[in-house]
């Protein structure tokens, strides 16, 4: 039981932290074009390197908000094949998808770490400005594995929700 409370505590402050995170990412994305657009237009001074700020900033929401996806079951969905199945063989089908994601996503992980570990390397960084592409890359990693762990928590729990709706 105290385990339960703990890991629905550690899913509360871990949602609120990455809810924060991508708010906050969107919200340097909208101050980022705002000032770029200003500076171009007023001033015909844009603002060195706001693309790659750009690439970079969107990379890490899209990523980001890839683990409250999956924890808040707001990804596409199918579901064809429900008609043809009673709830026992949904339910089967849900956690079977939930475990084949998660450990698809493990995969995933692994290869983006890989790859991180090669960049960093190479001291691989943007063209304009500069900025070193490793740390990002690793935390690219490391939210693909969070996302593989939702999924597996939720194979491993038996939740049979798929698409935002309980099929049980």
């Amino acid at each position: 039981m105290a385990e339960d409370s703990l890991w629905s505590k550690a899913r509360c402050w871990s949602t609120r932290g990455l809810t924060l995170l991508c708010a906050a990412i969107l919200f340097v994305m909208m101050l980022l074009t705002i000032s770029d657009v200003a500076l171009r237009y007023l001033f015909n001074a844009p603002l060195r390197g706001a693309y790659e700020l750009t690439e970079l900033s969107l990379a890490m929401l899209i990523y980001s908000g890839l683990p409250l996806v999956s924890l808040r079951n707001q990804h596409v969905t199918t579901d064809f094949l429900d008609r043809y199945l009673d709830r026992k063989g949904q339910k089967i089908t849900a956690v079977f998808i939930h475990i084949i994601c998660g450990l698809g996503l493990v995969g995933v992980g692994w290869v983006v770490w890989m790859k991180a570990i090669a960049i960093g390397a190479a001291g691989d960084t943007t063209l304009v400005r500069g900025i070193v592409l490793a740390p990002f890359v690793y935390v690219i990693s490391v939210l693909i594995f969070i996302t593989a762990v939702v999924h597996l928590e939720k194979a491993f729990r038996g939740d049979a929700t798929l698409g935002g709706e309980s099929i049980i």
